[in-house]
């Protein structure tokens, strides 16, 4: 199924905890398949962000195999598997 990046925040938003699989370009160039999860509140060290995400079409996950934080830029979002339902972005 193909979606467009709003709705795939929407979707990453919605898994509530619930582990996915998002296949983006890294910055880099690279590409990147990326097992994650929101609300992982265990390895914060306090603090706040000097900038909000959302303002640069990001999205900050837990990393499962790197066990640390990333963004994902939903602008670079390729595929995102949630609950076996896999997803194209636009």
């Amino acid at each position: 199924m193909t979606i467009t990046k709003n709705i795939a925040k929407e979707l990453i938003y919605k898994t509530s905890g619930k582990i996915f699989n998002a296949i983006f370009v890294k910055k880099n160039g690279e590409l990147r398949e990326m097992t994650c999860r929101l609300g992982v509140t265990k390895h914060l060290k306090g603090g706040e962000r000097a900038y909000n995400p959302s303002d640069y079409d990001l999205v900050c996950v837990f990393d499962m195999q790197a066990e640390g934080y990333r963004s994902i830029n939903l602008n670079t979002l390729q595929t995102l598997t949630i609950g076996g339902n896999q997803y194209s972005i636009l």
